[in-house]
């Protein structure tokens, strides 16, 4: 496979694995939430709490996308199997 396609299919990965912790994460919380907190809180909390629980989900899948893609990048050489999406780096400037 080329560098353009194994970085197209590294971003559509990404993008899937993102989406999934997302879900999974807001499935967690809504759960903890009718499990634990609902019976504590009045009945009105559900009108804040699902836009928490949303955000919060975000913030977890990013949290936890970001530490997939630091040990991905510690394994594998990023630039020897990746294409850059914006362009080439410039070359390592001489040092006198």
């Amino acid at each position: 496979m080329s560098k353009k396609t194994n970085t197209l299919l590294f971003i559509l990965g990404g993008t899937v694995f993102n989406i999934i912790i997302t879900v999974l994460c807001f499935i967690v919380f809504l759960v903890i939430y009718s499990a634990v907190l609902l019976p504590v809180l009045p009945e009105d909390s559900a009108a804040w709490a699902l836009p928490i629980i949303f955000v919060a989900s975000i913030a977890v899948s990013f949290f936890v996308y970001r530490l997939a893609v630091n040990l991905v990048t510690k394994k594998i050489d990023m630039e020897k199997h990746f294409d850059p999406i914006f362009g080439r780096r410039p070359p390592p400037r001489k040092q006198d």
